[in-house]
């Protein structure tokens, strides 16, 4: 067994280390580059701070300071700290380091940090020995791999680890570490005098391909190679011109690797090129495979995926055509096997295409957030007919004409959903008109009961409570209290398109977008991280939406959807006291940060009771701000040790305001507080652009056009800013305050309980502009009948009330 000390410690007097030994950071605040694992405010810093870390595993390339991560982490803990080398360990290192752990937990109560380098070259018997003793939590592991560990590690030490992967470092991470060497004076060449010419230190930069060690070997080279003897005289000049640089460092050649990443992202250029129909770039990254040595059955096994992922229903026959040629292929072999894979390559490249497949993401999103029972008619009645009557009212579709009889087969909450959309490709698109039609028939059969199901068009109509100021912000005039009714009384919320579900799921799965409308181009970015499935946090969330109407959670989904927040972005959530935003940063961005602005001191205690069953890292940090807002006063130095020097990637608000200038004043609060390439996303309601209550009247009422009228009127006005914007208006102001932004308008439709408190507010024409603008046009008798048709249409039920919700997202460019 080794110690800290066997990896990390301090060379002693008179040894010669690697320049790129030497110069291993020894804290946090020397470290260079990951900013976005290990960047201020991100979780991995916050833990290694509070020294209250969990298992890891450091993926990376090498050169990118995963070794170097550890030694950090050794030097902030107060844990006992183990090393092992899984090249050079052995069984019985293994079992030694595990007792030292359990004396250090029974008799010190002491965790154990173990850090493995090269984790990936462990067999899975060595693997799997360590798994108990990570799961009880003897043992904190640190893995290190070059490797990735999805595919080289065991998957149930990956699925207790959090897993960082480490980028290759940057062209200014790089300069910053050459000029670091240069100037330590301990460590480093400080004590001469050094000069590298810029070609030189562009070289050197441009050929190390991110490796940080490469860099530091080729300097170091070039530097002691430079003089007759080593070390010099202090103060000696050295300077390193392009030449010297160049004869220091040879370039690097990448190669095929079977075994690593880039066998992937070949792989994934072929799928790609079928996907995109370019049979010429489908031959070219088939032929490169076949030239590296990649297997046939691999490429066909991706090829049988694309069949059906891809292809589809658009041509059924694609799936036969690549099985057929897979079975061709086992039984010629190669050379001559290279014309089966032509020929399913070219005839997936050309082919029709539908990934209407995808359906099943919806579905399989329904699953996970419903919990449905199976409709009586449907259950089997073999067994409990008689006292249940399951089965009773099913009808037997043989029995009738086309071998087809319209019935409910979703269950009750689902009725009317839709997840297949025949394409118009190929086969699809000439069934597609007979798919629809049964649809519409079906639909049709049982919308009598219209409780039953949620839309007829098979889309949410999003249910919810309206709250006591629901419509003050249409239906309120532009002074006294009509205005602040319009910043801060919307309670329902937003729409989105029926898919997005779908698009989610397929996310989750295959880290795409595709098939997905993106009204904002903010990129998604590339995963850079992974934790395992939290259970009471799942629990704790699915608890927390539990009590959120669909139009609350719609509004959530079209607002993330603008921000494309990645895992390890920092988040700041604005008006954050009813949690709707605040919990959904947590589950998107686990680990980066998220910080909360609550208006009320009710609102930050609410959500941090709501917070303590979660782990201390997850928690959020909240702050009671006034409204709620991105500060933005004078006292510049509190405001900052508000935030402790954070800078966000993303900002989120909902209901940011109700006017013009108030969502161009959100947007320049936002950027003191926004990193490079940081966005913004924010909602506000158009009153102009919503429902109006004369749309409730009967056609064939008289009163109907007489109050449109009041109301075309009324929301016209040019002067009343409540009114008088849209999203090209919004953009423009936006676009003058230097801030790119893309706005659009989505509607919402929500089941809505009209009481008499809300037809007396809308109505009374002393109180409610609203109703002075109606009265002025119709007269008090017509204004009374008004009233009493909104009462008749009230005592039905709930009706469908529309709103128009304004989303902007704007880029802070670095």
């Amino acid at each position: 067994m080794s110690t800290a000390t066997d990896l990390f410690s301090a060379p002693g007097k008179g040894s010669r280390e690697p320049l790129a030994a030497r110069m291993r950071p020894r804290k946090l605040d020397e470290y260079i580059g990951q900013d976005h694992i290990i960047g201020p405010g991100r979780l991995l810093r916050r833990a290694i701070q509070a020294d209250q870390l969990t298992s890891v595993i450091f993926y990376g390339p090498p050169g990118t300071g995963k070794t170097t991560l550890a030694r950090v982490i050794a030097n902030h803990t107060k844990s006992n700290f183990v090393t092992l080398n899984a090249v050079l360990a052995g069984v019985q290192q293994i079992r030694d380091s595990i007792a030292a752990a359990d004396d250090q937990r029974k008799l010190y109560d002491r965790r154990t940090i173990l850090f493995v380098d090269e984790v990936h070259r462990w067999n899975r018997a060595q693997q799997d020995a360590l798994l108990p003793w990570v799961e009880n939590g003897t043992i904190i592991l640190i893995g290190a791999t070059t490797e990735n560990p999805f595919f080289e590690v065991n998957k149930a030490l990956v699925s207790r680890s959090r897993v960082f992967q480490l980028k290759q470092l940057t062209e200014n991470d790089l300069r910053e570490v050459a000029n670091a060497a240069l100037a330590d004076r301990e460590r480093g060449y400080g004590r001469w005098n050094v000069t590298l010419e810029s070609a030189a230190l562009d070289h050197l930069v441009s050929t190390a391909s991110g490796d940080a060690r490469s860099i530091l070997n080729a300097l170091e080279l070039a530097v002691e190679s430079s003089v007759p003897f080593w070390p010099p005289a202090d103060g000696t000049a050295i300077h390193i011109d392009l030449k010297t640089a160049e004869e220091s460092i040879q370039q690097k050649v990448v190669l095929y690797d079977r075994d690593g990443d880039y066998h992937y992202d070949v792989i994934s250029a072929f799928i790609k090129s079928l996907r995109g129909r370019d049979p010429d770039a489908a031959l070219y990254w088939l032929a490169r495979m076949i030239a590296a040595g990649e297997d046939p059955g691999f490429i066909f096994r991706r090829m049988l995926i694309s069949a059906c992922e891809d292809t589809g229903l658009a041509d059924p026959n694609a799936i036969t055509v690549v099985e057929s040629c897979a079975r061709a292929f086992d039984r010629v072999g190669l050379p001559e096997g290279r014309f089966h894979l032509t020929h399913a390559a070219l005839y997936l490249a050309t082919c029709p295409k539908s990934n209407s497949a995808m359906a099943f993401f919806d579905a399989l999103a329904s699953v996970e957030k419903e919990d449905t029972e199976v409709p009586n008619h449907l259950r089997d009645g073999n067994r409990d007919a008689e006292g249940f009557g399951h089965g009773q009212g099913y009808a037997y579709p043989h029995s009738y004409r086309d071998h087809w009889v319209a019935q409910q087969y979703l269950p009750d909450e689902l009725v009317g959903r839709l997840f297949y959309i025949p394409s118009e490709q190929g086969y699809e698109g000439r069934i597609r008109p007979e798919v629809l039609n049964r649809r519409e028939l079906q639909i049709a059969a049982i919308s009598d009961d219209m409780d039953n199901f949620e839309s007829s068009a098979g889309g949410n109509v999003a249910g919810g409570t309206a709250g006591d100021g629901t419509h003050r912000a249409g239906l309120a005039g532009s002074s006294g209290a009509g205005s602040s009714g319009a910043e801060g009384a919307v309670q329902a919320s937003t729409g989105t398109d029926s898919r997005a579900p779908a698009a989610a799921a397929y996310d989750k799965f295959y880290f795409g977008m595709e098939g997905k409308k993106k009204l904002f181009s903010a990129p998604r970015g590339e995963i850079l991280t992974f934790s395992p499935g939290n259970r009471g946090r799942d629990e704790w969330t699915l608890r927390l939406d539990s009590g959120k109407t669909k139009a609350l959670l719609e509004l959530r989904t079209v607002l993330f959807d603008q921000s494309r927040t990645a895992r390890h972005h920092r988040v700041l959530v604005c008006r954050a006291d009813d949690g709707l935003l605040l919990w959904e940063a947590i589950r998107q961005a686990p680990e980066g940060l998220t910080t909360g602005l609550c208006a009320h001191p009710r609102g930050k205690d609410m959500l941090e009771r709501y917070a303590e069953s979660l782990d201390s890292l997850d928690r959020p940090l909240l702050h009671v701000v006034p409204g709620g807002m991105p500060p933005g006063g004078q006292d510049t130095a509190k405001e900052t040790e508000l935030f402790e020097g954070v800078r966000f990637d993303r900002i989120l608000c909902r209901d940011a305001a109700a006017t013009t200038e108030g969502i161009r004043a959100f947007f320049d609060s936002c950027k003191p507080w926004a990193a490079d390439n940081a966005v913004a996303v924010c909602s506000a309601r158009n009153p102009s652009r919503g429902m109006r209550l004369s749309s409730l009247l009967g056609k064939d009422n008289p009163l109907r056009a007489e109050i449109q009228d009041a109301e075309n009127a009324f929301f016209a006005d040019p002067e009343n800013p409540l009114f008088n914007w849209n999203k090209e208006t919004v953009r423009t102001a936006l676009l003058q305050a230097g801030i790119d932004a893309n706005c659009d308008h989505f509607h919402i439709t929500e089941a809505k309980r009209i009481t008499e408190i809300d037809i007396a507010r809308w109505t009374d024409s002393e109180k409610s502009p609203y109703g002075a603008a109606v009265l002025a046009a119709v007269g008090t008798i017509r204004l009374g009948a008004f009233a009493a048709a909104l009462r008749e249409i009230a005592s039905r039920g709930p009706v469908a009330w529309e709103y128009d919700v304004l989303v902007c997202a704007g880029s802070f460019n670095a």
